[in-house]
């Protein structure tokens, strides 16, 4: 038996990536899922890979910085499914990076929009569709949030931002039987860790030796973290932010 048979859920930004493994993931223990990114085709890539496997999905195109689409994205949700138990809000984008002095306002403000602003748009409307019975939202933050990252300002302030609101929000909706927790990756391999890789191979084993466990950690490995905390497994749990790093917090 699954840890979240029976259950709905909304995994953001999943064409790909850590969002991707995050709903096969929902997938494999038994939820219904809905696939949700800007990229169609990506997006229905994920929902062919979770239905044959046996699964079950359906997608639903979001652009998380537009209010009436993550709105609609919701209800559409409700409409094809009934009710909304769990959410994974993954979908995030930096726009850019250099010292802070020489950075553009536009790229400051979009960064925020893609990373912090979009979290909370997506909570809003998940919240509602949960009060009557409860459910549980996982919010993907970044160990860029914890200690700073230099010459990263304007996403680590983001998801600094997404780990207070995570709390907040917690604390606010904890009686209504809502849990809302945050993982916060290290280095993980990601398509885009993997270009990053293949542009500047001279940094890889440098963020290799980012966590203890001397390895990158994989979108898999996030998944299953946010499968727990999303599960009833995790029903006492609720405004935390779980490192999924490899130790790399503690170096």
């Amino acid at each position: 038996m699954g840890l979240l048979n029976g259950k709905t859920g909304i995994v953001t930004g999943s064409g790909q990536g850590i969002g991707r493994a995050i709903a096969l993931s929902y997938a494999a223990e038994g939820a219904r899922v809905v696939v949700s990114d800007i990229n169609d085709q990506m997006g229905n890539e994920t929902v062919r890979l979770i239905t044959d496997a046996g699964g079950t999905a359906a997608f639903v195109h979001c652009d998380v910085s537009d209010e009436d689409s993550v709105n609609a994205l919701v209800d559409a949700t409700l409409r094809h499914y009934g009710r909304l138990d769990i959410a994974c809000n993954s979908a995030a984008l930096s726009r850019g990076s250099g010292p802070i002095h020489q950075y553009e306002r536009a790229v400051f403000d979009q960064t925020l929009d893609m990373c912090l602003t979009s979290t909370w748009l997506c909570m809003k409307y998940e919240i509602a569709a949960m009060l009557e019975h409860g459910g549980a939202i996982v919010n993907i933050s970044s160990n860029a949030s914890l200690r700073g990252q230099a010459y990263n300002t304007a996403y680590a302030a983001a998801k600094a931002g997404v780990n207070i609101l995570t709390k907040s929000s917690a604390a606010e909706y904890g009686a209504q039987g809502i849990r809302i927790n945050a993982v916060s990756p290290g280095v993980i391999r990601t398509p885009g860790l993997e270009r990053y890789f293949e542009e500047q191979p001279e940094k890889a084993e440098g963020l290799r030796r980012k966590a203890v466990l001397n390895r990158l950690g994989e979108p898999a490995e996030i998944a299953e973290a946010v499968s727990f905390l999303s599960s009833d497994r995790a029903s006492f749990i609720t405004g935390q932010i779980l490192s999924v790093d490899g130790g790399g917090a503690v170096r």
